[in-house]
């Protein structure tokens, strides 16, 4: 059963560790959705890829090494709050190890794991996606008084369909729009990547996908003027107070209270919506969003989804007990009621299946890996052998 494990991996990139764990492969997930582009493994897997540690052999008991840095230790005497944060850890712990045991059980997928950066293209000859993009910042630009008057030229790449020659295309044919990039839904609704350039940087749209650039207060803008339409799903990384953000200059920052006004309720659709909302290991945040937020937006809670971030040699980012700095983060999950919908009809929607764990090694920093397919698997009926 292995071998079709590590053969559904390389198609997918998603290993069933347990009846309720997986290992993510972001990059063969992202590639999915594209056609003629790939996105690079070596770009994306940016960190923990230290060649003097790769080929280790990692302990199921052991975490990862200690940081050279001097770290903050647990402190002696918890008070209230770190009390109620120290009893969720350990509350969520066993099913973390029971993953990264199963991890470093599968060797199988471990082996696969340590040459995830150099992983070549699954899909034919295709170009890698251009990182340079990523000098060019979007919220600087954003933030000036020309920003209304900046446009992306989208190009449209379509394959002649008369010449060809040995199954090589000949000739394409290629259509272009101009579109303003700020406070515009900027959409690709065709069944081919679209090539987009702004100021000499290229982008690339993948198919069956769009995205609103803008500021947050600008968000009223996507409310459905329709009744019957909205969203079914709302995934909300938001730009938390953050010490650490912060002092690295990584990405400004908003004070918890400003995302009371998000108008979480009026973009659901009117049958309902999936609210996933990823936070900090802060127990301050958790109880403002639990007490606070939530019922502000008129979300009530669904689940709870952990991302385990290990290295290419498999052991965990950090220590497990580490009290400031854990190597996992949380997903809270809810539902979010629409006009059609009541109490007695949430109760009725498919269960989320509570504390599931997907392990991966992560990208740059703060990146969350895509895990929409995970939550709609079912747990399996017997375990892997």
């Amino acid at each position: 059963m292995k071998n079709n494990q590590l053969q559904l991996f390389s198609e997918s990139g998603i290993y069933q560790l347990t009846s309720n764990a997986f290992f993510i492969d972001p990059v063969r997930i992202l590639n999915r959705s594209y056609t003629r582009f790939r996105v690079s493994p070596s770009t994306y897997y940016s960190r923990f890829f230290d060649s003097s540690n790769s080929t280790q052999v990692p302990k199921a008991s052991e975490d990862s090494r200690k940081r050279k840095r001097k770290q903050k230790k647990k402190p002696q005497s918890l008070n209230e709050r770190e009390q109620i944060a120290d009893r969720r850890h350990q509350e969520v712990k066993p099913l973390l190890l029971k993953a990264h045991e199963a991890l470093i059980e599968a060797t199988d997928l471990l082996k696969v794991l340590r040459n995830l950066r150099n992983d070549g293209c699954a899909v034919g000859e295709c170009k890698e996606l251009s990182e340079e993009s990523s000098e060019l910042s979007f919220m600087e630009l954003g933030s000036v008084w020309q920003a209304p008057l900046y446009e992306i030229v989208l190009n449209y790449y379509q394959d002649d369909k008369t010449f060809h020659n040995g199954g090589s295309v000949l000739a394409q044919s290629i259509e272009q729009s101009v579109t303003p990039v700020f406070n515009n839904l900027v959409a690709n609704e065709g069944s081919c990547d679209i090539e987009a350039e702004l100021f000499n940087h290229k982008y690339i749209i993948p198919i069956r996908s769009c995205f609103y650039m803008s500021d947050l207060r600008q968000i009223e803008n996507l409310i459905p003027a329709d009744s019957d339409c909205g969203f079914n799903l709302i995934v909300i990384d938001p730009p938390w107070e953050n010490g650490s953000a912060h002092q690295k200059l990584r990405y400004p920052t908003l004070p918890n209270r400003y995302y009371l006004s998000l108008p979480v309720k009026q973009l659901c659709h009117t049958s309902g919506s999936l609210v996933a909302l990823w936070v900090t290991n802060r127990e301050k945040l958790r109880g403002f969003v639990e007490n606070d937020l939530f019922p502000k937006w008129g979300v009530k809670y669904a689940a709870n989804f952990y991302w385990l971030k290990v290295k290419a040699n498999g052991m965990m980012t950090g220590e497990l007990d580490l009290f400031h700095h854990r190597p996992y983060e949380c997903l809270l999950l809810g539902y979010c009621e629409g006009k059609e919908t009541d109490s007695d009809n949430i109760t009725r929607l498919n269960p989320i299946p509570d504390n599931r764990v997907f392990v991966s090694v992560p990208g740059d920093y703060s990146r969350k890996p895509p895990i929409g397919e995970i939550s709609l698997r079912q747990p399996m009926t017997k375990q892997w052998e």
